[in-house]
Parts: structure tokens; C-alpha cells; sequence
């Protein structure tokens, strides 16, 4: 019952920065601006607002996700949606660039195969998915296994 009703706020609280024509502004790259906010409605409210082809790509993350990991945490934090598991942290966060969506794992470096994408975070790979390439199977690989190890906790109790 309590998870209902937080997530029922979470979607009336859900706020998006909007133009005067009350479209979602888009950031550099054609990033969405969403509202920092828990549960589904922003994470919608994110892919909604991706730009062309890569709203599909963000439907077919969240689907495919949502798939793999039933029950599944969802939010948004520094305009991107974030997935993860009750009592293990956040796993998987994506985020919309001019000529591709970066899909990061936050463990990456103990995913096998190890996506491709590296930078300064040791433990953080991800993988770009440009038009016509996301690799389902692929994906659905890293996602299962992501979920199963310790998460990030670096923003709130999950």
C-alpha cells in the first residue's frame, strides 16, 4: 500500500521545464529537461521528449528493462532516467547525446562481455546506441546482469 501511494506522488509531482509552446525544453545534444522525480511518470515523461528515433530507443530500453528486471526502481536525476533495486542501489542510467543514447552501467567493468565505453569512473561502462543498433539480446544480457550485483547508492536509500 505505501508503494502505491508513493508512487501515485510521484507521478502527480512529476514536472517537466517547458517552452511558452509547452513543449519539454531540450538541453545540449537534445537532451530532455525533466524534473528530478521517483518512479515512471518522469522516466515516461523523458522518453516521450526524445527527440526522433531515439524515443524508440529509449521505449525499447525501458520495455526491455522492465522485462529483465520485473521489479524494477525507476527515476530521474541530472535529466536522465535511472534503474535499479530495492535494498542493492542503482544499476543503469541513460542519457540522450546528439548522435546517439549512452546507455551507462554503473558496475560495467564486472559485466561480461565488459561494454565498450570507458572514462574516469573504474567501475562505470556503457555502451552508444546509434539509429538501427541497439543489440537487444546484447542488452538484455548487461541488464540481468547488472541487476544481480551491488548497485550505486549515491543519491538516495535504494
Amino acid at each position: 500500500m505505501a508503494g502505491q501511494t508513493s508512487e501515485r506522488s510521484a507521478r502527480a509531482s512529476t514536472k517537466t521545464t517547458e517552452n511558452s509552446g509547452g513543449e519539454v525544453v531540450l538541453l545540449s545534444g537534445g537532451n530532455p529537461q525533466i524534473a528530478k522525480a521517483d518512479g515512471d511518470a518522469p522516466v515516461q515523461a523523458y522518453i516521450s521528449a526524445m527527440p526522433g528515433w531515439k524515443s524508440d530507443v529509449g521505449r525499447r530500453l525501458d520495455d526491455l528493462i522492465l522485462r529483465t528486471v520485473p521489479n524494477v526502481r525507476k527515476a530521474v536525476r541530472w535529466n536522465s532516467p535511472w534503474y535499479g533495486v530495492e535494498g542493492e542501489g542503482w544499476f543503469l542510467s541513460y542519457h540522450v547525446f546528439t548522435r546517439y543514447v549512452k546507455v551507462t552501467f554503473l558496475n560495467g567493468a564486472a559485466l561480461r562481455p565488459v561494454p565498450p565505453g570507458s572514462g574516469k569512473d573504474r567501475d562505470a561502462r556503457w555502451a552508444d546506441i546509434y539509429e538501427g543498433e541497439l543489440d537487444e539480446e546484447q542488452m538484455a544480457t548487461w541488464v540481468r546482469q547488472a541487476a544481480a550485483l551491488p548497485g550505486w547508492r549515491g543519491f538516495d536509500k535504494l
